[in-house]
């Protein structure tokens, strides 16, 4: 049981991205973009993102934006060694999970924007 995921790494911030479609749309799959700097091995440093459900190959025209949605939360709450785009991070995530956890709490607490307050009653 990794030491965050009762309390995901990023929660503190709050992080921009663009899900844009294609004008062959849904013929071709949507791209996801962080516009927000994350510490990520599946997010590299401009922001694209590892999801194989969008990848070309393996992309479904049945698949609705709310599964792209879902899969993009998933990635980003549960970091893992398996969707990667920058091998360091995957690598430090694996061997060094507490050092990975605390530069990833910091890089969020430099970076992502503040979340916004809950709407009062």
């Amino acid at each position: 049981l990794l030491p965050w995921q009762n309390n995901p790494l990023y929660n503190t911030g709050a992080f921009r991205f663009e899900l844009a479609f294609s004008p062959h749309h849904p013929l071709a799959p949507p791209c996801a973009t962080l516009s927000t700097s994350i510490y990520h091995p599946g997010v590299d440093e401009n922001g694209r993102v590892c999801q194989p459900l969008t990848s070309h190959d393996r992309w479904d025209c049945a698949t609705r934006a709310t599964h792209v949605l879902q899969d993009l939360l998933l990635l980003l709450d549960s970091p893992d060694t398996e969707r990667v785009l920058r091998p360091a991070l995957a690598r430090e995530l694996s061997e060094q999970p507490e050092i990975f956890q605390h530069r990833a709490k910091e890089h969020t607490r430099c970076h992502a924007e503040l979340r916004p307050d809950p709407p009062g009653p």
